[in-house]
């Protein structure tokens, strides 16, 4: 047996519906829509006031339409009693039953024409002499409706006229409002005058559709009055948030680097103000900034022009300091120290233009990188070990902790050496002699280098400025390592063109922690691989060591990762 394969149009499918989705967007349109924003107030307003006076006026004509119909209905009522009353008075006493009976259905017939009525009731109030009537009741009045409250006040009160809304049996089989009217009337007897309760029901169901109908238009009427004010918000916000929204553009476009964007200005108005004040202000920002372009421009070539004219006659002071540093054996002790400080200066100055030479390349935007695969982790260990008689002429003994970070990826070998090489003097000029940890580990997107000393540390005002030009956290103290003041500056430098990150950690009195992030194959950077604040248990346990217990510098596992 072969079971049949059912096919369901692709048309039939229903997918829920996304409300977060939805939610969100809606969400994410107000906060960035001012004409939506307003809209949607200025509706939500114009809805909230046309509701309250739409129920306002709802419950104000259903009350003037009872009232009006009642007052109608008791008025009738009471021409209609007053005239029977007068029949009644009238009749001639009879000794005949069937005469009393006849009077009485003419009674109510006169009842029923006089009035829109058709329920009419006539009952015997206490005991009645045997020549009295039967009382009368029309064939759609049903007893039920007439209260005992009712009663008692008809029967207590004869000259006044009482009525209670009731509800009324349709024809439907549904009950509609109604009013009930009581009165009592006085029948002339042989004996004397039998006294009897006449109720008389209106039916309220034509002021009931009136009413429905009013509401039923006062809704309609609110509704279309809520769509015409919000398209009138949306057309009067359309005109004065338009040309909001493109001055909003061309900020955005001015701040992204096109000064020559202009606002269109049309007619006098306070928006033609406007636009012709940002179009000044941005002619005046244009301007300005092509005069410190242009001053930039000429401080480079400046700096770029002395230090390539420097070189040459550096380069044979350089020459004539080695041979005389060369034999300074053969000179007196003051000619002698004379010529190492000459010497020592000479190749400071010759970095220091070095360095002024790579910070001119970067202000002129002409740095390439030469990319290789490199792994971070082997990097880190060279470096320390290059660096390794400096850190234990200064005291300080450096650990490397690599859990990761041997897998190479694309970098500049050199630049990114140069950056740790810095770093890691940072850290054995300002460690105090106490301990450095350099750590290296990477995951999916990025590596990452961290260099934490234990030294001094830095206030928040000089960790914000650590990687300015020239800047240092103590003017006052004498630089050991011989540095030029642009070596984080270029770190950062480096770290930025490949696309990676170099941030600091620090605090007085805990040391500070350099951090280094390079995205992996060209990713998008996020996190980091390494928290940028240190953990204080292990930085506890590590200066707790001091110098009194060396780290030795070693080589973790390497598993790649």
């Amino acid at each position: 047996m072969t079971g049949a394969v059912r096919t369901i149009p692709i048309s039939r499918v229903r997918r829920p519906i996304d409300w977060r989705g939805i939610r969100d967007r809606l969400a994410t349109l107000w906060r960035r829509s001012l004409r939506f924003r307003t809209i949607v107030i200025t509706v939500a307003l114009t809805a909230a006031t046309i509701l309250v006076t739409c129920v306002a006026m709802a419950l104000v004509i259903q009350n003037e339409l009872f009232t009006a119909r009642k007052d109608q209905v008791l008025l009738e009522a009471q021409r209609a009693t007053a005239a029977a009353q007068a029949t009644l008075d009238a009749a001639v006493d009879s000794t005949d039953p069937a005469a009393a009976q006849t009077l009485m259905n003419g009674i109510a017939t006169r009842l029923s024409q006089q009035s829109s009525s058709d329920l009419i009731a006539l009952y015997r109030i206490g005991p009645a002499s045997p020549l009295a009537p039967q009382p009368f009741i029309s064939p759609a009045f049903d007893s039920g409706i007439v209260t005992d409250a009712l009663r008692t006040q008809v029967q207590s009160n004869p000259d006044l006229q009482w009525w209670q809304s009731v509800a009324l049996p349709s024809d439907t089989g549904r009950e509609v409002p109604g009013i009930l009217v009581g009165h009592q009337l006085r029948f002339p007897a042989q004996d004397g005058v039998d006294y009897y309760e006449l109720y008389m029901g209106y039916d309220l169901s034509s002021a009931s559709q009136t009413l429905a109908f009013v509401q039923v238009l006062l809704w309609v009427v609110g509704l279309v009055l809520v769509v015409l004010i919000g398209a009138i918000a949306w057309v009067v916000l359309r005109s004065v948030t338009t040309p909001i929204a493109d001055a909003a553009e061309t900020s955005a476009k001015l701040a992204a680097g096109d000064l020559g964007v202009r606002l269109p200005v049309r007619g006098e108005d306070e928006l033609a103000t406007l636009n012709r004040s940002f179009n000044a202000m941005a002619d005046s920002i244009e301007s300005q900034i092509k005069e410190l372009a242009d001053l930039s421009l000429v401080q480079q070539r400046f700096v770029s022009d002395v230090s390539h004219e420097l070189r040459t006659p550096l380069t044979t002071i350089r020459l004539a300091a080695d041979m005389i540093n060369d034999q300074r054996a053969e000179f007196e002790p003051t000619t002698a120290r004379a010529a190492e400080l000459l010497h020592a200066q000479v190749q400071r100055f010759e970095v220091l233009l070095t360095d002024l030479l790579e910070i001119s390349r970067y202000d002129a935007g002409s740095v390439q990188l030469e990319l290789e695969p490199t792994s971070m982790a082997h990097l880190a260990e060279d470096v320390i070990a290059s660096m390794e008689q400096l850190a234990h002429q200064h005291g300080s003994d450096v650990r490397l902790v690599a859990p990761g970070g041997y897998t190479p990826i694309d970098m500049d070998g050199r630049r990114v050496r140069r950056i740790v090489r810095n770093l890691l003097g940072n850290a054995i000029e300002h460690g105090e002699g106490r301990p450095i940890v350099v750590s290296v580990d990477s995951d999916r997107d990025a590596v990452a280098l961290s260099v934490r000393d234990f030294g001094l540390g830095m206030r928040a005002d000089d960790v914000e400025r650590v990687f300015d030009r020239f800047w240092r956290a103590d003017p006052s103290r004498v630089r050991t390592i011989g540095g030029t003041g642009l070596g984080l500056s270029i770190a950062l430098g480096d770290a930025r063109l490949h696309g990676g990150t170099l941030s600091v950690w620090s605090e007085l009195g805990h040391g500070s922690n350099f951090l280094l992030t390079l995205p992996r194959d060209g990713r998008p950077l996020g996190g980091s691989p390494l928290p940028l604040v240190p953990d204080d248990e292990q930085g506890g346990a590590l200066e707790a060591l001091g110098l009194t217990q060396p780290i030795s510098l070693g080589r973790t596992g390497r598993t790649p990762s």
